[in-house]
């Protein structure tokens, strides 16, 4: 079998990222250039600093990626990217660079959804997963519910109808001070605290649907805490931490049971950000393992945005002809 290497790049946010894979799932390369420290100071991403670095770092992370593979730029069987949802200007920066590649080396222009990227970041990993399945995908951007009845061929059960987890997170992480990104830092803080000190609300979970909804948790836990400080009251940081933690696992698991159930699968996989997020992972295994379920999930590195589950995408998109021309544009408020 001819081995197909895909060049996959991802610039959405601000992660200035590109990786080769081979044949969809083998990871040959996959170099990331962080922008946190630049965006640290100001509490979350800066979309102007964030299109800045992107045009700084693109090429010299391209060539990286490729010299880290092992192969030469002739061996690319096509160029994949991100093009939405995300940052325009940092979208563009990728989008760019990819048609630059393609027109060079006269190879195929795959369009990426960023969001199917994190789904398939699950493919990467090695563990045999064969739909159907359930998919949760919760970042700083989405909460998404899907179900697969086979690879390519989905069904959106549900989504957030306002903030996404990952949004509140980055929130109550700045409201605490305790800097961005948020979710690591309160999953770190959470830790120390106990789960149950703070009975946070559960919005819609007494409805019949799969959305979510974040805004009022959020909105409770600044209320606790201004109203604390009103007094003149130390917070209790770590409580607060981890009893906001448990809450959201404890709406996102709900959903995804409620999903399992209906649907009567077997797998469940994680995707996004907050998948990186160590106890909502350890609640949902236990609840799936009652079942009998199983749940795969990426190791941190492919939680985060990565070129390498974009290029992982393109493969799928290349075997079945679903490539863009040259007048490709950005869709910063694309959905699945």
């Amino acid at each position: 079998m001819k081995e197909i290497y895909i060049l996959g790049i991802e610039s959405s946010c601000d992660e200035t990222s590109a990786a080769v894979v081979k044949n969809g799932r083998e990871i040959l390369s996959n170099v990331i250039a962080s922008q946190v420290d630049w965006h640290q100071k100001f509490g979350g991403v800066v979309p102007e600093i964030a299109s800045r670095k992107h045009v700084e770092l693109i090429n010299p992370v391209l060539k990286e990626a490729v010299e880290k593979a092992g192969i030469d730029w002739s061996a690319l069987a096509g160029v994949a990217v991100t093009y939405g949802p995300g940052l325009v200007g940092g979208l563009l920066v990728g989008i760019s660079a990819a048609k630059a590649i393609a027109l060079t080396l006269n190879i195929p222009l795959i369009p990426v959804n960023h969001l199917a990227g994190h789904i398939y970041a699950n493919f990467l990993t090695g563990d045999e997963i064969n739909p159907p399945v359930i998919c949760l995908t919760v970042s700083g951007g989405h909460t998404d519910l899907l179900y697969f009845s086979d690879l390519g061929q989905y069904e959106v059960l549900g989504r957030t109808r306002d903030d996404a987890a990952g949004e509140a997170f980055d929130k109550i992480a700045r409201v605490l001070k305790l800097g961005y990104p948020g979710g690591p830092r309160i999953e770190k803080l959470a830790r120390k605290g106990n789960e149950f000190a703070i009975d946070f609300p559960k919005p819609l979970l007494d409805q019949d649907h799969y959305d979510f909804s974040f805004s009022g948790l959020k909105t409770a836990v600044l209320n606790y805490a201004n109203q604390l400080t009103q007094k003149g009251e130390e917070l209790p940081m770590a409580d607060l931490a981890a009893s906001f933690q448990r809450t959201v696992a404890d709406i996102l698991i709900a959903r995804v049971i409620k999903a399992v159930n209906t649907k009567g699968v077997k797998s469940v996989i994680l995707s996004g950000g907050v998948a990186a997020n160590s106890r909502l992972r350890e609640l949902l295994q236990k609840e799936l393992e009652s079942l009998n379920v199983s749940l795969h999930y990426p190791p941190p590195i492919l939680c985060t945005d990565n070129g390498a589950m974009i290029a992982s995408v393109g493969y799928f998109l290349l075997q079945r002809g679903e490539i863009s021309g040259l007048e490709l544009n950005a869709v910063p408020n694309l959905h699945l």
